[in-house]
């Protein structure tokens, strides 16, 4: 793996594990010589995890729309910084950039953007693996969700399977360098498509 993404929050949270957890992945990536893709921010978790991978010596490639490079919220310092026009634009150039993608804690934009990739996987228009890191169980309930969704047979076992999520930086990457897309297919209904 040359790059991955990280979707975050750009707010801070209200636990210092969470920042914590974005420097501790910060460091695993710059240690393995793998650069950073994310939504070109200076604050919250996304400022943290760029600033992080930087002051480890790692590479940083941000993309970000130039209606938030005019609200001031672009970070200044990256190895790259890529101005595009529109959100849509932005994801997808992220998801060319990456080899995988991983969310770390945020928002509604953090979740949308895991969950477009996730979605893409299902349908095999990629074969980059996708990953939670779950930090302090932030992602619990949205995992039983899904697992809720599996078992009342709105998501097959091998989709939910798609999604990894650990509790720990170092692992999580081992585990995504050891991915192999599955070779499944996306039903709807009783047809196959």
């Amino acid at each position: 793996m040359k790059s991955i993404c990280v979707y975050c929050g750009s707010s801070l949270g209200n636990k210092k594990a969470y920042a914590e957890a974005a420097r501790a992945l910060a460091e695993t990536l710059a240690d393995a010589g793998i650069n950073l893709v994310y939504g070109g921010a200076s604050v919250g978790l996304m400022g943290v995890i760029a600033d992080s991978v930087l002051a480890n010596g790692g590479k940083v490639i941000g993309v970000i729309p130039q209606s938030l490079v005019d609200k001031e919220v672009s970070h200044g310092g990256l190895t790259e910084l890529h101005i595009v026009s529109s959100m849509h634009e932005r994801k997808a150039l992220m998801a060319q950039l990456s080899d995988g993608f991983i969310a770390l804690p945020g928002g509604f934009g953090t979740l949308e953007e895991l969950f477009e990739v996730l979605t893409w996987s299902q349908l095999g228009f990629i074969q980059k693996p996708v990953a939670l890191l779950n930090i302090a169980n932030y992602y619990d309930s949205l995992l039983q969700f899904l697992d809720f969704a599996r078992d009342e047979m709105f998501v097959k076992e091998a989709h939910r399977q798609l999604l990894l999520a650990d509790d720990s930086a170092a692992s999580l990457i081992d585990r995504m360098q050891h991915f192999v897309a599955p070779t499944t297919t996306k039903w709807i209904g009783d047809g196959e498509i």
